[in-house]
């Protein structure tokens, strides 16, 4: 199963209140904080909603 590797790049702050929740819902809270997810639809849509802030990388295991 494939995973994703997520780094938040940009600051959450004075952002619209859905991608803040994206960002909370992926669990990133501080620049250059990363976190591993499975690749799946729901992720794949919360990470397009903020792809401005956070940089992906796969991971395959």
């Amino acid at each position: 199963m494939k995973k994703l590797k997520i780094t938040l790049i940009r600051s959450r702050y004075g952002r619209k209140p859905k991608q803040r929740e994206c960002l909370k819902g992926l669990g990133l809270k501080k620049i250059g904080q990363s976190v591993i997810r499975d690749d799946n639809p729901m992720i794949r849509g919360m990470i397009r909603k903020v792809s401005h802030l956070v940089k992906v990388e796969e991971i395959h295991e």
